[in-house]
């Protein structure tokens, strides 16, 4: 498989897995027992931790696409026909 091919399925799937960890510690001010500030909304969170939540993505998406890439490249599972 080309690199750049290796590069768009890692890219899909940190972005899939993004959306899973996102939710992950979210709290509102209202959770937190915070005021709410004026123009914020109400469901917005109060430490989105951002920073965080991409780094967990990246090891977990790195992961994931390692057991990819050793299915892909070791034919393991007879997973070369499978891509055919």
């Amino acid at each position: 498989m080309a690199w750049y091919t290796n590069v768009a399925i890692y890219a899909i799937i940190w972005w899939m897995v993004l959306f899973m960890v996102l939710p992950f510690g979210v709290k509102t001010a209202h959770e937190a027992d915070q005021p709410l500030e004026p123009g914020h909304a109400s469901s917005a969170p109060v430490r989105p931790l951002i920073l965080w939540k991409f780094a967990i993505t990246t090891g977990i998406a790195a992961l994931i696409f390692a057991a990819f890439w050793a299915v892909r490249h070791y034919d393991l599972f007879g997973a070369d026909e499978m891509f055919r």
